[in-house]
């Protein structure tokens, strides 16, 4: 009996061999499925006197080739992959908004300027004063279609945000599921492996990383804890944690994520902690370039807008009136979004543009701990701390407006995020263009000196004083001094000294008398009446083009938007090519996998075939033990 039983053994091993290769050859197509392989051990031997009589085999556990080194290896390049596949699908689409050469800002910018330069060559003419505001209202409508676009692509991502949430909490919970079924499968069956609930988990892991970047630890009772961000839970055990798409406490139109327990609790997670997958590439997109970017084209209309509205005040239109508001700001200016957890989420801050040539393209978050307010820049993090307000930083002044402040508090600032959307026309009427000078400068004809005088600029000051066009007159009263008579507060006491070419100023103008006057001599500064051909404000609203108004002095309008051009490309360049990089990486990591747990088909063809070979061996060497076992009873007979 002792060989049939050796036999028995041989037939059920081979048995099985033959069934676990099968399976693998089933299985060669299934994502996840790693091969698996009998491990034989021998029975225990029975002792003779002639020694130990070997008892045949046993199939101790069925065990699935798999390296947790490798498996980890794959997961971290597959969401590295997704990640920036998010981010260049998403940035794709900004730089081709920004760069297109008809439809991006250029076009506009160049077409409004030539506009205002045809006018100020015909300052007289309705028609050309009339493309003029035809060719603002085109840039300003420009603005506002790049900018809608921009709000279109962050309401994408929003969705898709919330898409990604929907998707890692089925994920979540499958994987606390079959963490139950694995406990209980290996429960009752001997704490033996369960091969195929195990790869289900771990391709559910791997879906999961194409998400959100993961970890695990495997638990002594074989389940999984799954952990995302800096180890906020996600799965333990058999419990799952959801996650949630709210609007962010302090900005109604961002969408992040918050975390709620099972029991009830809910924590907003910071973007910088979700990261990997195609969430943390979405995240990443609108945190480092499309917030930037929006920011960025809000504070070129911005600047833009101001100093066209600075200018323009300095003249005079075709009625001889003092040139008003070109543009209309009032509801471009910072945006303050009170968080929804203040005391008083109705208590507004007052933010104002102090200087927007100081303007960056970052956001601010203020708050306040009781005793002192924290005002932190988010495109760096840098922190300020002031213990009163108002305060002035980066070219805006911040004032506690109808806010009282209670410890906790805390404010969202976008000082140009709203900049390019809401500017408008402040006029409607080409007369109301103020290209004239409002003042104009005259030599007496009975004057005997050689004396010339400047045709005056208005000084840059806001507001103007009353008096700037009231008419002042410079009396010469010898080669070496002059009186100053007309109208206006603090007029300069009589007895000046003469310095040829020396500013003159007063009422908000200021002059240059040159030459050698003689006594006597009379200059005349007046009211511009009638100066319809007069074109040296519509000059210098021209000149704007090319000055350099923005980021500090060191920017035009154009190269400002060329460094938004350029940002996006040189941007949608690098995450392609760290894109392909890391595609590189998981190819050879998924490789490397391949080749230890994979299932290679030449292979285990030839397993079958030492199977089946070991299959026939053992049932020969049962066919030769009933022969013998039938000779022996012949025998007996």
């Amino acid at each position: 009996m002792g060989i049939l039983n050796v036999g028995i053994t041989g037939l059920n091993a081979a048995q099985l061999g033959i069934l676990t290769t099968s399976h693998n050859i089933a299985n060669a197509s299934t994502p996840g499925f790693n091969r698996q392989q009998i491990i034989q051990t021998t029975n225990t031997p029975t002792y003779t006197g002639a020694g130990f009589i070997g008892q045949g085999t046993n199939v101790e556990t069925i065990q699935r080739i798999y390296s947790r080194f490798q498996a980890e290896q794959v997961l971290s390049a597959q969401t590295g992959t997704s990640e920036m596949d998010a981010y260049l699908m998403q940035i794709s689409q900004l730089d081709n908004l920004l760069a297109d050469p008809s439809a991006g800002l250029s076009p506009a910018l160049s077409s409004f300027f030539t506009a205002v330069q045809e006018m100020a060559a015909n300052p007289a003419s309705i028609p050309a004063r009339q493309t003029m505001l035809s060719a603002s209202q085109a840039l300003l409508a420009r603005f506002q279609a790049i900018d809608q676009r921009m709000r279109e692509i962050r309401s994408g991502v929003n969705a898709q945000i919330t898409s990604e949430v929907s998707a890692i909490n089925s994920y979540a919970q499958q994987i606390a599921e079959l963490n139950q079924r694995i406990i209980l499968v290996q429960a009752g069956g001997g704490n033996q492996p369960a091969n195929d609930l195990l790869d289900q988990r771990d391709q559910l892991v791997a879906e999961l990383n194409k998400e959100v970047r993961a970890t695990t630890i495997t638990q002594s009772d074989g389940t999984f804890s799954v952990f995302i961000g800096n180890g906020q839970p996600l799965v333990v055990g058999t419990i799952n944690y959801s996650l949630q798409a709210l609007p962010a406490p302090d900005d109604p139109e961002r969408t992040v994520v918050a975390l709620q327990s099972p029991t009830g609790g809910t924590v907003y997670m910071p973007e910088s902690m979700l990261s990997g997958g195609t969430l943390g590439g979405l995240i990443a997109f609108r945190r480092e370039s499309l917030d930037e970017a929006q920011n960025a084209l809000g504070r070129i209309a911005l600047t833009l807008a101001q100093n066209f509205n600075d200018q323009h005040q300095l003249g005079q239109d075709l009625d001889g009136t003092l040139g008003g508001l070109y543009f209309d700001l009032g509801l471009a200016g910072p945006t303050a979004y009170a968080n929804a957890n203040n005391a008083d989420p109705t208590q507004q801050l007052s933010v104002v543009i102090d200087d927007v040539g100081s303007l960056t393209t970052s956001d601010y978050r203020l708050s306040y701990d009781g005793a002192n307010y924290t005002l932190q820049r988010l495109s760096d993090n840098t922190l300020q701390t002031f213990a009163t307000l108002p305060q002035t930083v980066d070219g805006i002044t911040i004032d506690v407006g109808s806010w009282t402040p209670v410890a906790g508090d805390g404010f969202l600032i976008q000082p140009t995020r709203a900049g390019a959307a809401n500017v408008a026309m402040a006029i409607t009427d080409p007369r109301d263009i103020a290209a004239a000078a409002p003042i104009r400068t005259s030599a007496a004809l009975a004057n005997t000196g050689t004396g010339s005088v400047s045709a005056g600029t208005v000084d840059p000051t806001l507001p103007l004083d009353a008096n700037l066009q009231q008419t002042v007159t410079i009396t010469f009263t010898s080669a070496t001094t002059y009186d100053v008579t007309g109208t206006g507060a603090g007029l300069p006491a009589l007895g000046q000294t003469y310095t040829a070419g020396a500013a003159i100023s007063f009422n908000g103008w200021t002059i240059q008398i040159g030459g050698n006057p003689a006594g006597g001599d009379v200059f005349v500064v007046e009211q511009n009446s009638s100066g319809v051909a007069d074109n040296r404000n519509g000059v210098l609203l021209g000149a704007l083009q090319t000055k350099n108004t923005m980021e500090v002095g060191t920017a035009t309008y154009q190269s400002a938007y060329s460094a938004l051009v350029a940002a996006a490309g040189n941007k949608t360049r690098e995450v392609k090519v760290t894109g392909e990089a890391q595609q590189s990486l998981l190819e050879q990591a998924q490789t490397a996998r391949d080749q230890m747990s994979a299932v290679n088909l030449d292979e285990e063809a030839a397993n079958l075939l030492r199977y089946q070979q070991a299959y026939q061996a053992a049932a020969k060497m049962m066919e030769v033990a009933s022969r013998l076992f039938d000779e022996i009873i012949a025998l007996g007979r």
